[in-house]
């Protein structure tokens, strides 16, 4: 479904993707790991169009996405819950949520989507009239998840959706992201929570400095001696 080939991406002089090759395919679930500053997050916004890579390819089922603008990237079926959220504070959550269909070309099918939100997250519903700032920080990675399932996306890319939760919501957001996946939307997660991402993937990329160093089944990486002592903690 996805294919980035070869992608350089600069800040300025900043050379922060060193031709990085991933694929996803459809239906999976696909995640990239490493340490803070080594380029995920720039990977997903190299994807959005956000930044814009320097050379190499960006291919989203077979149409090329490297000169396209963000708003047609999300057209084309890309949509992000980005890293801190960033979600509208002082509109509503239903607000919010209407903001994430904003670009979709067929709109018969908001209200579905809609339901299918709230049956993800119940919360949300609880607090639909509610400002999206006076939410609690879980209930803001909520809405922003369901802001991006809005779309109506072919994929969906997620950028630290555990960041800052407490423990039992981290859980809590990763069986909604298997459940996502299971009713049919493909998935690259980028996540600091290297163990839990691995838990729930089925292809993990290891990226440092820009560069893909490694890649593999994610039940081989989560065994993998380098990513057991590098990113999951294990001695």
């Amino acid at each position: 479904m996805l294919e980035l080939k070869d992608v350089h991406t600069y800040y300025g002089n900043i050379h922060a993707l060193k031709g990085i090759s991933i694929t996803v395919n459809d239906g999976e679930i696909v995640t990239l790991i490493g340490s803070n500053g080594a380029g995920k997050s720039t990977t997903l916004r190299t994807i959005q169009g956000l930044i814009r890579p320097r050379s190499g390819s960006i291919v989203l089922d077979g149409i090329a996405l490297d000169k396209v603008a963000p708003h047609k990237v999300a057209e084309l079926g890309v949509a992000q819950s980005p890293e801190g959220r960033m979600i509208f504070p002082r509109m509503t959550v239903l607000e919010n949520l209407e903001m994430g269909a904003y670009a979709r070309k067929e709109k018969s099918g908001f209200q579905q989507d809609l339901d299918r939100v709230f049956s993800l997250f119940p919360r949300l519903k609880e607090r639909i009239t509610q400002k999206g700032g006076t939410l609690s920080g879980g209930e803001q990675q909520m809405l922003a998840m369901g802001r991006a399932l809005m779309a109506h996306p072919k994929i969906l890319l997620l950028d630290e959706p555990s960041m800052g939760l407490a423990p039992i919501l981290v859980e809590l957001i990763f069986d909604t992201i298997v459940a996502i996946n299971k009713e049919g939307t493909t998935i690259l997660l980028v996540e600091q929570n290297a163990l839990m991402a691995l838990s729930i993937a089925n292809r993990g990329y290891v990226i440092q400095t820009g560069e893909i160093i490694m890649s593999d089944s994610a039940a081989s990486l989560k065994s993998n001696e380098m990513v057991q002592k590098a990113y999951l903690g294990i001695e």
